[in-house]
């Protein structure tokens, strides 16, 4: 790998990729939207090139010279008021890089950033892997059905050719989310008190620096055509609350094992809100509670063993998280 491009180079997952391929001495191309927050790669030694994922002319121009393509840019989002924006960059952005890369003759390797929204859910607490069929379709998640249905889609390129490895993440902590992602604005939501209710469920958590150090090993060790979940600790929600009161210094302070048919009837009158009068997001949806209910433990086995995959303590990155957040007075 001498010169890598990576879309969404800016983002939260995708500064992290950059500052670690600049780490190993690869080149790196940053495509970027205009007039994008660049505060997450500013300074760095790399190439930024402008552009649309949308714009083929442009894709076409960004995929030249590079051997390696991380493509991360894409729509993650809870709430949207134009929900046509998600499915026109989750899919049809990806796959207007991914035929960009097909029919290039120097690109040695993909590396396709989905999500575990895009891996089946299991009954209880049972795990998740990388084999576990998709059963999501009536959710009514826009954001988790855009990224299966592009998921499968770059599946396809590398049955058909194009070398592709799959990376799946869980729920990303650490510095740079500068969006925020809805990740990181359920610490906000905590520690501003803004969230004080926990309910059955749970979500896999993981370093974001991790997660970018998977993008990487996925471009060396990796399978075609095979999908890698990057993800490390498996936690109840209630869990979760009282690890971001501990990482703060405080005593948890939150109403445990609320149920969630009362919180979906409360985040429905918030999405209303949103849709209606703020149009802004919404603390939750009760598409989200209803899927985080599922408990949305996953297995890490597979990308620990073909790629060799560590991770820092969970503790760590959500203390880095809170001290970013205090210190770009998100908190």
């Amino acid at each position: 790998m001498k010169k890598a491009l990576v879309t969404g180079a800016a983002g939260f997952i995708g500064s992290h990729v950059v500052s670690q391929l600049l780490e190993k001495n690869v080149e790196v191309r940053a495509f970027i939207k205009p007039k994008e927050n660049t505060a997450n790669i500013k300074g760095l030694d790399i190439e930024i090139m402008e552009g649309d994922v949308l714009n083929k002319n442009k894709v076409d121009e960004a995929i030249k010279g590079v051997d390696t393509i991380f493509h991360l840019a894409a729509i993650y989002a809870i709430w949207m008021e134009d929900w046509k924006w998600i499915y026109e960059v989750n899919l049809m952005g990806s796959r207007n890089i991914l035929w960009a890369a097909f029919n290039a003759d120097h690109i040695d390797r993909v590396v396709y950033t989905s999500s575990i929204a895009a891996i089946g859910t299991t009954p209880g607490k049972k795990l998740s892997n990388e084999d576990t069929p998709f059963n999501q379709y009536d959710l009514g998640s826009h954001y988790v059905l855009s990224k299966y249905l592009s998921q499968q889609e770059a599946l396809g390129f590398a049955k058909n050719g194009l070398d592709l490895v799959v990376v799946n993440p869980a729920f990303p902590f650490g510095v740079n989310d500068i969006a925020p992602t809805p990740t990181g604005k359920m610490i906000i939501d905590i520690l501003s008190g803004i969230n004080r209710t926990s309910f059955k469920g749970g979500i896999n958590i993981v370093d974001v620096q991790d997660v970018a150090k998977g993008h990487i090993l996925a471009a060396e060790k990796g399978k075609t055509g095979e999908k890698y979940i990057l993800g490390n600790q498996n936690v109840t929600i209630a869990e979760l609350m009282k690890m971001v009161y501990r990482a703060d210094g405080r005593e948890s302070s939150f109403i445990p094992k609320v149920p969630t048919s009362f919180l979906k009837g409360g985040t429905f009158a918030l999405s209303l809100w949103s849709d209606y009068i703020s149009k802004k997001p919404p603390l939750s949806t009760p598409v989200e509670v209803e899927y985080a209910a599922n408990h949305l433990f996953v297995d890490n086995a597979k990308a620990k063993k073909e790629l060799g995959l560590k991770f820092r303590p969970v503790e760590d990155s959500l203390k880095e998280s809170i001290v970013w957040f205090k210190k770009n007075k998100l908190v």
